[in-house]
């Protein structure tokens, strides 16, 4: 019988089964994972009216398929973004949230640095396909980080929806009332993930505001990683084990103690 019962949320690019593998390997035996993709590529094109709640109609179908009542969910990068809509809908369907960089985290409280990110993010949406992929992946890194090449040979064929995939999540994300109240109300551990190469305009800061509206937060720092280079690919043994140790904390009915600030490294 599993201990954990997780389910895993990709981001806007890689396939889920892709993305993941190599952290469900290291998670070992006693957890029964799914590794779900997202709505926003159930057909060749987002839908007109794509929303992040047809990613939370799709999440909740998949648990309840598998007779989970409460799981445990991680979510990368738009998965992410899609795993907070969930906790804001139906924060008691879940034992914890981990957070592995979310692509984004509500309106509110938004410094002008992450204004300038997104309005940055915005003028992406106007470059041709063969452009627009490589500079949103140039936009989630720090300056200076060497991303790594495409590699070898035809991209995959999932490959040719992901531009309209990504500028529909952006577009959702200008549209959703993501609830902070009902996110306050969520006493379950959350974790998150950060990578010290990533932009701080982004990542470091939506990290910093949700340290701030979750009462039971705990923040990892990977210093050698980046968004394209995510812990969860890099140092799956690593984040298993910080994962294995959220998911206990929920058996054993530890408390995690008062709001912390986050400690960058």
């Amino acid at each position: 019988m599993a201990t954990h019962r997780v389910m895993f949320l990709p981001g806007a690019v890689l396939p889920a089964e892709q993305a993941y593998a190599d952290l469900r390997s290291a998670l070992g035996p006693g957890v029964e994972a799914v590794a779900k993709n997202l709505e926003l590529y159930a057909e060749d094109t987002p839908a007109a009216d794509y929303s992040l709640d047809q990613e939370v109609d799709g999440i909740l179908r998949e648990a309840d398929a598998r007779g989970w009542d409460q799981f445990h969910l991680v979510g990368y990068s738009a998965g992410g973004a899609a795993a907070l809509a969930v906790t804001a809908a139906v924060g008691h369907r879940l034992l914890s949230l981990a957070l592995l960089e979310p692509a984004w985290a509500g309106t509110w409280d938004w410094t002008p640095q992450h204004r300038e990110f997104w309005a940055a993010q915005t003028r992406l949406n106007a470059l041709p396909d063969d452009e627009f992929l490589a500079a949103f992946r140039r936009l989630a890194v720090a300056p200076g980080v060497d991303l790594p090449p495409p590699p070898p040979g035809p991209p995959p064929p999932w490959m040719a929806q992901r531009p309209a995939g990504i500028r529909s999540l952006t577009r959702a994300f200008d549209t959703f009332d993501l609830d902070r109240g009902a996110l306050t109300r969520f006493t379950r551990p959350v974790y998150f993930a950060l990578g010290g190469l990533s932009n701080g305009q982004q990542y470091r800061e939506i990290a910093t505001r949700l340290s701030h509206v979750f009462p039971h937060f705990e923040l990892q720092v990977f210093p050698d990683r980046h968004h394209f280079d995510p812990p969860h690919r890099a140092e799956p043994h690593a984040l298993a084990t910080s994962l294995h140790a959220t998911w206990d904390k929920t058996q054993s009915g530890d408390v995690i103690g008062r709001p912390r600030k986050p400690q960058f490294g």
